[in-house]
């Protein structure tokens, strides 16, 4: 069973338990501006998604290239081969989503290893960066770092070695607009960074962001502007180091580093009272270099932006929660633009939701959207008894969107149907309709 079964599984029972006292357990909590109090008359939908059907792909991510080629990458091939192979799984679609095609990213010997967390990201000449990280589940421990890069739109790929150490886990790529290439992952004794500012040819490993801490997200902003989000859980879950939830701000490349509190409060505390499931705490700079933090806690969904790298920051709470809302996920594009997932409930009243969020430069309260929830064909199975239920998952622990170049978004979320036999993945086109804005009620 890999890391992010047995977190899914004790947070569980955990959530459930909550949902029935949530609404007992809500707290003063955030102080940050009122919820929008505009909306713009712009709706979202989400059309019929489009099924890929291969090999498990957990916790997906997607990316574009320049050429208008998608990529998406997941994880959970190996553990469906019963072999325990290392293989880093990738698709592309050179028809904007329609149909698929599985990538050759090499082999083992090639240096082409990985079973669990991935990442994607592309520079723009079109370089491919595939970040990927090695699993053994028989211990369960992460003990390998990897990074592949593709000059040739995924033809052909280089790989190189970041790290084998024991407990290594979470690995991010993100390009800087100089074609500097950056990855960051943890390994139960702080948060590791290395760059590339050669096209990924030579990677050189620089000092730990932090000492303690999980890598838990990766931004790089239009000037090169690095952030790290750096939260309490590290080695896969089985390192927690009280107190540490931060931002950290790089103005020089990542060679110095600003630590500042994350905004907002959260309910950490990994092995006792944990009600909301917690990995991913997502950033995003924008085109302006207004940096953006997204997270979840017990009275919703809440949105900060800093636009001095970091050292303030302006929050609003973008959704209520009544339901428990959990793993977001976020992206920015232009000024001020924005979009984010998250997941609410769980078990059979358990959905995903998509919004468009517009921040102005004059400190107004967001602009925001959201679509219609909407339902994963993602099961979780008892393991020890494969005949009992499934039970609704997220088969992964964000929701990975994405701006197109061409317009509209698009969200990819997996496949993992046991009782059907069904695996992959699901691109989710997003349709927007604009018009004035109106007062809500």
């Amino acid at each position: 069973m890999d890391s992010k079964k047995i977190r899914l599984l004790f947070w569980t029972g955990v959530t459930v338990l909550c949902l029935f006292a949530l609404s007992g357990c809500r707290r003063s909590g955030d102080v940050g501006r009122a919820a929008p109090e505009t909306v713009p008359s712009w709706t979202l939908s989400m059309a019929a998604p489009i099924d890929h059907l291969d090999v498990l792909a957990r916790e997906p991510m997607i990316i574009e290239h320049p050429d208008g080629t998608l990529f998406v990458s997941g994880y959970g091939a190996a553990f469906m081969s019963g072999k325990r192979t290392d293989e880093a799984t990738l698709w592309k679609s050179r028809d904007g989503g329609t149909t698929w095609a599985r990538v050759n990213v090499g082999t083992e010997t090639d240096g082409a290893a990985g079973n669990s967390d991935v990442d994607l990201d592309v520079a723009r000449d079109g370089t491919l960066y595939f970040a990927t990280l090695v699993f053994d589940d028989k211990v369960n421990e992460g003990k390998q770092i990897s990074v592949g890069v593709s000059k040739d739109v995924g033809m052909t790929w280089k790989w190189t070695l970041l790290s084998k150490t024991r407990f290594d886990d979470r690995p991010w790529v993100k390009l800087a607009p100089d074609g500097t290439a950056h990855v960051i992952w943890n390994d139960g004794r702080g948060v590791c960074h290395a760059v590339s500012q050669d096209g990924g040819l030579t990677w050189t490993e620089r000092a730990r962001i932090h000492p303690q801490g999980g890598s838990s997200h990766l931004a790089v902003g239009p000037n090169g502007e690095v952030a790290v989000r750096v939260t309490p859980t590290s080695a896969a879950g089985g390192k927690y180091d009280e107190g540490v939830d931060l931002i950290a701000v790089s103005t020089d490349g990542g060679m110095t580093w600003r630590k500042q509190v994350a905004p907002g409060t959260r309910e950490w505390n990994w092995y006792s009272d944990f009600p909301i499931p917690r990995w991913v705490e997502p950033l995003a700079w924008d085109a302006q270099s207004a940096l953006y933090s997204l997270w979840t806690n017990l009275q919703g969904v809440w949105l900060a932006r800093s636009v001095d790298f970091g050292a303030t920051w302006t929050s609003w709470r973008l959704e209520e929660n009544p339901e428990l809302a959990y793993f977001p996920y976020l992206v920015a594009r232009g000024p001020g633009e924005l979009a984010a997932t998250w997941f609410s409930s769980w078990a059979e009243t358990m959905h995903a939701h998509m919004a468009r969020v517009d921040v102005s430069d004059g400190g107004a309260p967001p602009r925001m959207a959201v679509s219609p929830p909407f339902i994963l064909d993602c099961w979780r199975r008892n393991e020890a008894w494969p005949e009992d239920p499934t039970t609704r998952d997220t088969a992964g622990e964000y929701l990975p969107v994405s701006f197109l170049r061409t317009g509209g978004l698009v969200v990819v979320s997996p496949i993992q149907n046991f009782r059907e036999k069904r695996y992959g993945f699901s691109l989710w086109r997003v349709e927007e309709r604009r018009g004035e804005p109106q007062q809500t009620k």
